[in-house]
């Protein structure tokens, strides 16, 4: 399983930071409320049918998460989450320690560089303090987005999937085994879901493939619709197109190898493994060597 929280795209990062609000505790949270109305902005962002809702006292940021998450931000009010944003000025970090996510008095945190966020795990209400960037959001999501499918039997995977004739398909591989190459080849009748991260989630003894805005190379968030998943190609560049059969037992270490995990947690490590030995059992995977060109895709339908 991977860690990687990196994205390629650029962002404007200039976004104005004000005085650090003073934390006051609220009576049925053990979470401190930083963000109080009527200084609080919000947007809620939806990716693969949770709703989180992020809160912040700057304008400029709240309008930096709706450009970064454009056709993922909801109209609804319901949301199952709820984070306050607390910017601050960077601070010195350790810039090559490793994200960390552990559990402990009822709460999930995660320190990642000058990332600091924690959650109830009942009451889904919790803080963010971080920088003002767009790349802590989105590791705090991915990392919050799987906590929530490894108990519900699905995950998120280093892939790029796309929908073609009421049917999902993803494309999986190390960096460089041309997730980015095939969506950037995918024809007028394809709807792409993401070129980096595709959401997988279980729905009785199927899967879902849903668009997520994490973006690859490509820099523009996949299309905010799903698909039942048909089947998972395990990239390889080759001289000519072709799919080939996998052993169940490469088929499974390879998808173990590109699941996004990040947790301390044996359990929820336990619950992934079994998760991805039964998405084998009931989704078709193949190995598929392609030569970069668009005829690749007369064998995806």
């Amino acid at each position: 399983m991977t860690t990687a929280l990196a994205t390629t795209e650029k962002e404007d990062l200039s976004i104005e930071i004000g005085a650090m609000p003073i934390a006051r505790r609220t009576h049925d949270s053990p979470f401190p409320r930083l963000i109080e109305k009527p200084d609080c902005l919000s947007v809620v962002i939806a990716i693969g049918g949770v709703a989180v809702r992020l809160n912040t006292t700057s304008p400029d940021f709240l309008a930096m998460l709706k450009r970064r998450y454009v056709g993922f931000v909801s109209s609804e009010s319901h949301a199952e989450f709820d984070l306050d944003v607390n910017l601050s000025p960077p601070e010195f970090c350790d810039p090559i320690a490793g994200v960390r996510v552990t559990h402990r008095s009822a709460r999930w945190l995660i320190e990642w560089g000058d990332l600091r966020a924690e959650w109830e795990t009942a009451g889904r209400r919790g803080t963010i303090h971080q920088t003002a960037n767009p790349y802590s959001i989105d590791a705090v999501l991915r990392i919050l987005h799987t906590l929530l499918l490894a108990r519900q039997g699905g995950f998120l995977l280093h892939a790029s999937s796309a929908i073609r004739n009421g049917k999902a398909f993803l494309f999986s591989g190390v960096s460089g085994a041309g997730k980015t190459t095939i969506s950037r080849l995918a024809p007028p009748d394809a709807t792409l879901l993401t070129d980096e991260v595709s959401y997988v989630r279980r729905e009785g003894n199927r899967y879902m493939a849903y668009g997520t805005p994490f973006a690859g190379e490509l820099a523009r968030p996949g299309e905010n619709c799903s698909a039942p998943l048909s089947a998972l190609f395990l990239l390889e560049k080759g001289l000519q197109n072709s799919i080939e059969p996998i052993s169940p037992t490469d088929a499974i270490q390879r998808l173990l190898r590109n699941i996004l995990f990040f947790a301390h947690d044996p359990a929820l490590v336990k619950l992934l493994f079994q998760s991805a030995c039964e998405f084998a059992s009931l989704v078709p995977i193949h190995r598929l060597v392609f030569v970069p060109d668009q005829r690749v895709w007369d064998l995806i339908h």
